[in-house]
Protein backbone atom coordinates (compact mmCIF):
# COMPACT_ATOMS: atom_id res chain seq x y z
CA UNK A 1 0.00 0.00 0.00
CA UNK A 2 1.39 3.40 -0.98
CA UNK A 3 1.83 6.38 1.28
CA UNK A 4 -0.51 9.38 0.80
CA UNK A 5 2.21 11.79 -0.35
CA UNK A 6 -0.21 13.94 -2.39
CA UNK A 7 -2.44 14.56 0.64
CA UNK A 8 0.57 15.46 2.76
CA UNK A 9 1.98 17.77 0.09
CA UNK A 10 -1.32 19.68 -0.12
CA UNK A 11 -1.38 20.13 3.66
CA UNK A 12 2.32 21.03 3.74
CA UNK A 13 1.76 23.83 1.22
CA UNK A 14 -0.95 25.30 3.47
CA UNK A 15 1.25 25.01 6.55
CA UNK A 16 4.13 26.72 4.79
CA UNK A 17 1.89 29.72 4.11
CA UNK A 18 0.97 30.00 7.80
CA UNK A 19 2.05 33.18 9.42
CA UNK A 20 3.68 32.37 12.73
CA UNK A 21 1.39 33.44 15.53
CA UNK A 22 3.55 35.53 17.83
CA UNK A 23 1.36 34.39 20.71
CA UNK A 24 2.41 30.77 20.06
CA UNK A 25 4.87 30.16 22.83
CA UNK A 26 6.65 26.86 23.09
CA UNK A 27 9.39 25.81 25.44
CA UNK A 28 11.89 23.04 25.99
CA UNK A 29 10.43 20.11 27.98
CA UNK A 30 6.99 20.50 26.37
CA UNK A 31 5.19 17.76 24.49
CA UNK A 32 3.25 18.91 21.42
CA UNK A 33 1.26 17.41 18.58
CA UNK A 34 3.32 18.20 15.50
CA UNK A 35 2.60 17.84 11.77
CA UNK A 36 5.46 15.44 10.97
CA UNK A 37 4.14 14.52 7.55
CA UNK A 38 4.64 11.50 5.39
CA UNK A 39 8.30 10.70 5.06
CA UNK A 40 10.64 8.43 3.15
CA UNK A 41 11.61 4.90 4.17
CA UNK A 42 12.08 4.44 7.92
CA UNK A 43 11.74 8.13 8.81
CA UNK A 44 9.01 8.66 11.39
CA UNK A 45 5.64 9.48 9.80
CA UNK A 46 2.76 11.41 11.24
CA UNK A 47 -0.71 9.91 11.43
CA UNK A 48 -4.35 10.95 11.10
CA UNK A 49 -5.64 13.73 8.85
CA UNK A 50 -2.94 16.22 9.87
CA UNK A 51 -0.12 13.65 9.63
CA UNK A 52 0.67 14.42 13.25
CA UNK A 53 2.74 12.82 15.96
CA UNK A 54 3.56 13.86 19.51
CA UNK A 55 7.05 15.28 19.94
CA UNK A 56 9.20 16.39 22.84
CA UNK A 57 10.78 19.81 22.38
CA UNK A 58 14.43 19.20 23.10
CA UNK A 59 15.90 22.57 22.11
CA UNK A 60 14.37 25.91 21.13
CA UNK A 61 16.71 27.93 18.94
CA UNK A 62 14.31 30.82 18.43
CA UNK A 63 10.58 31.34 17.80
CA UNK A 64 10.87 29.71 14.37
CA UNK A 65 13.20 26.71 14.75
CA UNK A 66 13.56 23.87 17.23
CA UNK A 67 14.85 20.34 17.77
CA UNK A 68 12.25 17.68 18.55
CA UNK A 69 12.22 14.00 19.38
CA UNK A 70 9.25 12.10 17.90
CA UNK A 71 7.31 10.10 20.48
CA UNK A 72 5.49 6.80 20.29
CA UNK A 73 3.22 5.05 22.78
CA UNK A 74 4.63 1.64 21.85
CA UNK A 75 7.40 0.37 24.07
CA UNK A 76 10.69 -0.02 22.24
CA UNK A 77 13.58 -1.54 24.16
CA UNK A 78 17.07 -0.73 22.99
CA UNK A 79 19.50 2.08 22.44
CA UNK A 80 17.42 4.18 20.08
CA UNK A 81 14.54 4.95 22.50
CA UNK A 82 14.15 6.63 25.89
CA UNK A 83 11.00 6.33 27.99
CA UNK A 84 9.48 9.54 29.33
CA UNK A 85 6.49 10.27 31.55
CA UNK A 86 4.22 13.23 30.89
CA UNK A 87 0.66 14.28 31.75
CA UNK A 88 -0.83 11.82 29.22
CA UNK A 89 1.21 8.83 30.40
CA UNK A 90 4.37 7.10 29.24
CA UNK A 91 5.86 7.65 25.79
CA UNK A 92 9.05 6.57 24.12
CA UNK A 93 11.28 9.21 22.54
CA UNK A 94 13.01 8.04 19.37
CA UNK A 95 16.49 9.44 19.83
CA UNK A 96 17.71 8.33 16.41
CA UNK A 97 14.97 10.46 14.79
CA UNK A 98 16.04 13.81 16.31
CA UNK A 99 14.81 16.48 13.89
CA UNK A 100 15.13 20.17 13.25
CA UNK A 101 11.69 21.57 12.44
CA UNK A 102 9.90 24.83 11.86
CA UNK A 103 7.53 26.00 14.58
CA UNK A 104 4.91 26.14 11.79
CA UNK A 105 4.60 22.36 12.30
CA UNK A 106 3.47 22.69 15.94
CA UNK A 107 -0.27 22.10 16.29
CA UNK A 108 -1.22 22.00 19.98
CA UNK A 109 0.45 21.49 23.32
CA UNK A 110 -0.13 18.21 25.15
CA UNK A 111 1.87 18.74 28.33
CA UNK A 112 5.32 18.99 29.84
CA UNK A 113 7.85 16.61 31.35
CA UNK A 114 9.61 17.22 34.64
CA UNK A 115 13.03 18.82 34.95
CA UNK A 116 14.46 15.45 36.07
CA UNK A 117 12.96 13.64 33.05
CA UNK A 118 14.29 16.34 30.74
CA UNK A 119 17.77 16.12 32.22
CA UNK A 120 17.70 12.33 31.77
CA UNK A 121 16.62 12.67 28.12
CA UNK A 122 19.27 15.32 27.44
CA UNK A 123 22.00 13.16 28.96
CA UNK A 124 20.83 10.22 26.90
CA UNK A 125 20.80 12.25 23.66
CA UNK A 126 24.22 13.72 24.41
CA UNK A 127 25.65 10.25 25.04
CA UNK A 128 23.92 8.92 21.94
CA UNK A 129 25.42 11.64 19.77
CA UNK A 130 28.86 11.16 21.31
CA UNK A 131 28.52 7.36 21.03
CA UNK A 132 29.28 7.11 24.73
CA UNK A 133 25.76 6.20 25.81
CA UNK A 134 25.82 3.42 28.44
CA UNK A 135 23.25 1.60 26.30
CA UNK A 136 26.01 1.24 23.68
CA UNK A 137 28.26 -0.33 26.31
CA UNK A 138 30.36 2.80 26.79
CA UNK A 139 32.48 4.61 24.25
CA UNK A 140 32.40 3.09 20.80
CA UNK A 141 35.53 4.78 19.62
CA UNK A 142 36.10 5.16 15.89
CA UNK A 143 33.70 2.45 14.82
CA UNK A 144 31.63 3.66 11.88
CA UNK A 145 28.10 2.62 11.05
Amino acid sequence: MGKPFDQWNALKKKMNERIIDTTLFFHEREVWWCAMGINIGVETDGKNEHFERPVLILRKFNGLMLWVLPLTSKEHPGIHFQSITHSKGVSYACISQLRTISSKRLLRKIGMISDDEFLRVNQRVRGYLQKSDPAFGGVLGGRSH
